[in-house]
């Protein structure tokens, strides 16, 4: 297998200053399931940029840098996947509050043919602030009232693994993620999870969700209210076109 592994980056001059891409590079440099490895920055305004150019494009042969403007977090992803040139697509958040090593858990569950492999925090969630787990029951719950999502514990751990064909059928059938957007500030774009595992469960692809360690970085990137507000019109936009038939259902 050919890995294409995408890393969404906005502003993450500090995470890059603590070693992160240094850790994600010795990891993938010798080992052939990793192609390329696609930095999508989404438009930083500091020096994350500069400082991937100049250094880490440098060092590590596998490292691609696509620039785009700042639309956010899910636009960043669906960049990397179009310009992915590997038969299977990997994307981690950054801050690797789930460890790079973890991949090895998802790759293994392509040998019993599963085309999408998320990542799983179930409900232990180390180091995350109470009022962090609440609202992520609480969104399950109204999540599972709206659109459903059936068997999916854990949408929005930022470490999958798609089949490539796979992603790019369903990415083509985006409705709510199809048009660009111009975010300001940060945006995590949680919407985007729901809406690529709804559709991918319409199309029948196998889904498999696997256990991951995951740890809670502090970061500047969320904002609980603002993103909770964006996710829930994502989660009524899915609904809506859902309900006016306009998401296909054959591949």
């Amino acid at each position: 297998m050919k890995i294409s592994l995408i890393i969404p980056c906005y502003n993450e001059e500090a995470n890059i200053k603590k070693g992160v891409l240094d850790k994600i590079g010795n990891f993938t440099k010798n080992d052939n399931r990793f192609s390329e490895v696609v930095i999508v920055d989404d438009g930083s305004d500091d020096n994350s940029q500069t400082i991937i150019k100049n250094k880490y494009l440098k060092i590590f042969p596998k490292f691609r840098l696509v620039q785009s403007s700042h639309q956010g977090k899910a636009f960043a992803i669906l960049t990397g996947i179009k310009h992915a040139k590997g038969d299977w697509v990997m994307f981690t958040d950054i801050d690797l509050a789930t460890p790079i090593e973890e991949a090895d858990k998802l790759i293994k569950e392509t040998n019993n043919n599963y085309q999408i492999i998320i990542g799983s925090r179930n409900s232990y969630r180390q180091g995350a602030p109470i009022l962090r787990k609440i609202m992520a029951k609480g969104f399950i719950v109204i999540r599972n009232l709206i659109i459903g999502l059936r068997g999916i514990k854990d949408t929005q751990c930022g470490f999958k693994l798609f089949e490539k064909k796979a992603s790019t059928t369903v990415i083509n059938n985006l409705k709510v993620f199809h048009n660009n957007r111009k975010a300001k500030g940060s945006s995590v774009s949680a919407g985007f999870d729901l809406e690529f595992l709804f559709l991918a469960q319409k199309f029948g692809y196998k889904i498999k969700e696997a256990p991951v360690i995951w740890r809670h970085v502090e970061t500047k990137n969320v904002n609980f209210i603002k993103d909770t507000i964006e996710t829930l019109k994502d989660i009524l936009k899915i609904k809506y076109f859902d309900l006016k038939g306009k998401y296909e259902t054959k591949r």
